[in-house]
């Protein structure tokens, strides 16, 4: 799922902040696993900006919270909606303009589209609220 050199980095900033990690394991070495201790403290020095939630199942996005205490999924590459012509993606659009002018869906649904950050996810669920209120 990842490779070795992503997880020596993330080893090496989990070393500075104390966190054990399984790359360091002599014998059975296990580079995906971290360990934070109940007792843990931060480093002075260090600061954190918000909380990552990391799911259990990897059928589910890594969540950051910030400040505002809302969830701020993190987008995989592989979740981006990407577009290998511009005539498909103005009709993805144009269909969610439709919906928000049929008040079918929230324009910030089309708003997060402009900027690129709708997931196909996002796109697969607008589908299906889009169909039910239309019915």
């Amino acid at each position: 799922m990842y490779d070795v050199t992503t997880l020596s980095r993330v080893g090496a900033i989990a070393r500075k902040l104390g966190i054990t990690w399984g790359g360091d394991w002599t014998g059975n070495i296990d580079r995906p696993h971290f360990e934070v201790k109940s007792n843990w403290i931060m480093p002075k020095g260090y600061k954190i900006e918000g909380q990552v939630i990391i799911p259990t199942n990897s059928k589910y996005q890594v969540q950051l919270i910030v400040e505002d205490n809302k969830p701020k999924p993190i987008v995989k590459d592989d979740d981006k909606m990407q577009f290998t012509n511009e005539t498909l993606k103005a009709a993805v659009r144009d269909y969610l303009k439709q919906a928000v002018d049929k008040k079918l869906i929230d324009k910030s649904h089309l708003e997060k589209f402009d900027a690129g950050t709708l997931t196909n996810g996002d796109l697969k669920g607008l589908e299906i609220i889009i169909a039910q209120r239309s019915a």
